[in-house]
């Protein structure tokens, strides 16, 4: 790679609770040599945080402000890639993806705030791609193993000549982690603005609401987000009935994007859903019931406000999270099942130790971004914004593995 800007990653939002994890992840792991950087509003805190990460004495720190538009262009100037975990970033984000969009500055973060990503594409896809660069949404749990499992699925699939994807599930076989303060206040900038606009309400429920092109996907019927499936639909060996994905509403658009951007090379009769594994006794209906209820409440609660207030209080606020030790501790598993037009059946797996939503997601994160600044020779030819499947592809999955993740794909 010729190296003609100053760093090679700057991690902006650093004093945050997920921004404090990728940066300690890319102090212990980055590969010796890797120029990188430090940004947010405050000198003194970001100079603290330094102080905490190994071997980070030297790394040079940048203040930048998301009402600040000069500081977000200067920031995007001076690096390949920019990684940002400053949300909601519907309320702080716009900005900066304009500035990498403009400069051909490489961007990753972790949103999942579909209407976030929907202005991103209308105001910036042309931008980046003419600029080169690429500007790479939902790094993270959101929506790493739903996005990097269908592609090596799809990358088994037509190496073996067994057509193309057809009805595709991914479960959530396992997981144990806790939940940060932005996330909620991420979830919380969704809800009101689904109730607040008719439109943006009508485009985060819309099965293709990150398409490229909305007119051209193919009319494959209803496609819900919160059904009840029994898991003998999915594939044969998987039991009981599945609850809803908490984040199917995001994934699921993410993965249908790469399918367009790659011009339906998954299949134009590829229909995604995704669910969660509650186990295989005969309680499980009763379980997967009551925790489709609990994410309905949920939703609810936030949207009304009396609930909100309540909610607000019990809930961690921005800027908290989960334990070290239920960081530690925590852990996932996906399994992607398929079947082809040939009449074929795979299916993949990503696992992973450490809390999905913060230490495996500085892991995604982290390397999402090193892939970006140092293996741009592996990366598939692209700009624009993009997905982790279509901007980082294979060189993201050698990534994780590297690091410890199970990335595997089978004939059932």
């Amino acid at each position: 790679m010729t190296r003609t800007r100053d760093l090679d990653v700057v991690v902006y939002g650093a004093t945050g609770f997920v921004g404090r994890l990728t940066a300690d992840y890319l102090a212990r792991n980055a590969p010796d040599g890797t120029r990188i950087g430090l940004a947010g509003r405050s000198r003194d805190k970001l100079e603290r945080i330094r102080e905490t990460l190994p071997g980070a004495s030297e790394w040079p720190i940048l203040i930048a402000s998301a009402d600040d538009p000069d500081s977000l262009t200067a920031l995007a100037n001076a690096t390949h890639v920019v990684v940002t975990t400053v949300g909601p970033y519907a309320r702080y984000g716009i900005d900066l993806v304009r500035a990498c969009a403009e400069a051909g500055t490489d961007y990753t973060d972790l949103t999942g705030e579909v209407q976030f990503a929907r202005a991103s594409i209308d105001g910036y896809h042309d931008v980046a791609a003419a600029s080169g660069a690429r500007i790479v949404h939902s790094c993270g749990f959101d929506s790493v193993p739903s996005d990097i499992g269908v592609h090596v699925l799809h990358e088994q699939v037509a190496a073996d000549g067994e057509g193309t994807l057809a009805d595709t599930t991914l479960v959530l076989s396992s997981f144990r982690g806790g939940v940060s303060g932005g996330t909620i206040d991420s979830m919380r900038g969704v809800v009101d603005a689904a109730k607040s606009d008719k439109r943006t309400r009508s485009m985060v429920l819309q099965p293709y609401s990150l398409s490229p092109d909305v007119a051209a996907e193919p009319d494959l019927g209803r496609q819900s987000d919160s059904a009840l499936v029994k898991g003998s639909e999915i594939a044969p060996n998987v039991k009981g009935v599945t609850a809803p994905h908490p984040m199917a509403s995001v994934n699921t658009r993410v993965v249908r994007r790469s399918n367009a951007l790659l011009g339906w090379a998954y299949g134009r009769t590829f229909r995604y859903r995704e669910v969660t594994s509650v186990g295989q006794s005969w309680l499980s209906p009763v379980v997967a019931a009551g925790v489709a209820a609990g994410l309905g409440g949920l939703v609810a609660g936030l949207a009304f406000g009396p609930t909100r207030k309540l909610l607000d209080r019990l809930l961690p606020d921005p800027g908290e999270g989960p334990s070290e030790k239920t960081r530690n501790t925590g852990h996932f598993t996906t399994d992607v099942y398929t079947t082809t037009t040939t009449g074929a059946r795979y299916a993949s797996r990503m696992r992973a130790q450490g809390d999905p939503g913060y230490k495996a997601t500085a892991v995604m994160l982290g390397e999402s971004a090193l892939a970006l600044a140092l293996d741009r020779d592996k990366l598939p030819d692209a700009a624009g914004v993009l997905t982790p499947a279509t901007a980082i592809g294979d060189a993201l999955v050698d990534r994780l593995r590297g690091a410890g993740f199970e990335i595997s794909v089978r004939r059932n």
